[in-house]
């Protein structure tokens, strides 16, 4: 009888010991496939901000390049007797460099932020330079705001606004991982994950796009 149940003892002590090796297997897996996923996705993201960093360097190549044409061109003399127009073509020009690097910081700065969010990684520092490249932009954006067109000036204010509520959804889930014992806190954290994801990967890179076609357009008409 004791044989019996040291031969069951033993049965079960290697069917819990395969088990666990087969429980760790399947961690290290996952661990190797979020990591993998979480490589992807920056990898997509520095991509996306390469893109658009292109097009705006394209944009204000474009525009140097037409201002030059215009000024040697036959049609010159004709800008020149038109004053006014070139001195607000200039004005607006120089709003949209003065905006523009700030836009581009905060989207830059607040990428950042996220990423280290979503990895779990210290984002003190990355926290707090977001935040001071949102308020830099939207004072900016107020000083420079009479010289830029309407549509240019709606895109950058809610780009703006649409930075800061992923800034905040970000910030609330770090808040909420701190108790990640309660079942409504893991909802809620990914509810927040999901806002600033829709915020910044989505939404936000979109209106980028419109923004860099509505300076164009200003600019090169």
């Amino acid at each position: 009888m004791d044989m019996d149940y040291l031969f069951d003892f033993l049965a079960t002590t290697q069917l819990t010991f395969f088990i666990a090796i087969a429980a760790l297997v399947v961690a290290i897996v996952a661990l190797f496939s979020a990591s993998a996923a979480r490589r992807a996705a920056r990898r997509a993201a520095a991509e996306q901000s390469d893109t658009v960093k292109q097009r705006v360097e394209s944009l204000w190549h474009d525009m140097d390049e037409i201002r030059v044409s215009q000024f040697n061109g036959p049609d010159s003399t004709k800008a020149g007797r038109n004053p006014i127009a070139s001195e607000q073509f200039s004005a607006e020009k120089a709003a949209y460099e003065a905006i523009w690097p700030l836009v581009w910081l905060l989207h830059d700065k607040l990428g950042m932020f996220l990423r280290s969010v979503e990895s779990d990684e210290p984002a003190g520092e990355l926290r707090l330079e977001a935040r001071k490249a949102a308020l830099d932009a939207r004072s900016t954006l107020n000083r420079v705001r009479p010289f830029c067109h309407d549509d240019v000036d709606g895109l950058i204010t809610q780009l703006i606004d649409n930075h800061i509520k992923a800034h905040l959804a970000a910030c609330h889930f770090m808040d909420l991982r701190k108790d990640s014992l309660s079942s409504n806190t893991s909802h809620e954290r990914e509810v927040q994950k999901e806002k600033f994801h829709t915020l910044y990967e989505g939404q936000s890179r979109e209106l980028l796009n419109q923004l860099v076609g509505a300076i164009r357009r200003r600019m090169l008409r």
